[in-house]
């Protein structure tokens, strides 16, 4: 049985994942003090967190970018929403979400859909390292 990883449909399940622990996880962790237990604003599992998320988009576009178009359209809005992600971490104020979550996750949304596009559009010959 041979088995291959969509790297594009990982990518949008992390994406996925990622806006669903956003909208989440504040409600189930306003509980958590409850049990003793106290993970908001958290350094190590936001940086978790992120690192994880940063690797498997990175994956997925790079995926993209090198086997199908070439086009750096992809890598730029994700590694510029993935900055701004990170700078959330470290300069917060009243509405920095507004100024630092919004715009990050607009790009890394941005980049997502132009692989996706940018895929589709290509015109390649499947080869046996190709998942789609």
């Amino acid at each position: 049985m041979n088995f291959r990883i969509n790297w594009e449909a990982l990518g949008i399940a992390a994406s996925v994942a990622c806006a669903i622990h956003c909208a989440v996880l504040p409600l189930f962790l306003t509980g958590l003090p409850l049990f003793g237990i106290n993970i908001i604003h958290n350094i190590f599992v936001e940086v978790l967190l992120m690192g994880l998320a940063f690797f498997i988009g990175f994956s997925t576009l790079w995926h993209g970018y090198k086997k199908h178009h070439q086009h750096w359209a992809t890598l730029i809005p994700f590694s510029s929403g993935m900055i701004l992600f990170t700078l959330n971490q470290f300069f917060t104020f009243p509405y920095s979400s507004f100024l630092f979550v919004i715009p990050a996750a607009s790009l890394v949304i941005i980049a997502h859909l132009l692989n996706h596009r940018y895929c589709r559009e290509a015109d390649h010959t499947h080869s046996k390292d190709c998942v789609h």
